[in-house]
């Protein structure tokens, strides 16, 4: 992580965007759009009629700061904020596993 040149406004650590709210963890699928990665967060669900766990799975558009510069397959933090665009409100907080 490049630490001294983080210069972006929208940078939870660097910069002025509050993270408030839900707190996710999740597993980065794409990163092709600039500045946005994908984190797919995988859950379960119990359905009371079939007394049966349902796998379910969500896929969530989150601001990636230069300074971190996730990869495809990294497991991330991810932290609500304010609305960025017309999709992200999501900002990647921090980094648990590089691939």
């Amino acid at each position: 992580m490049q630490e001294n040149g983080c210069t972006d406004v929208k940078c939870p650590i660097h910069g002025s965007l509050k993270v408030r709210g839900t707190q996710l963890q999740g597993k980065v699928v794409s990163t092709k759009a600039k500045k946005t990665a994908i984190v797919e967060i995988d859950y379960t669900r119990y359905i009371n009629k079939y007394e049966r766990y349902l796998r379910k799975r969500s896929r969530i558009p989150s601001y990636n700061p230069d300074c971190l510069a996730v990869k495809d397959g990294d497991i991330v933090n991810i932290g609500e904020t304010r609305r960025l665009s017309k999709t992200k409100t999501y900002v990647i907080t921090d980094i648990i596993k590089k691939t």
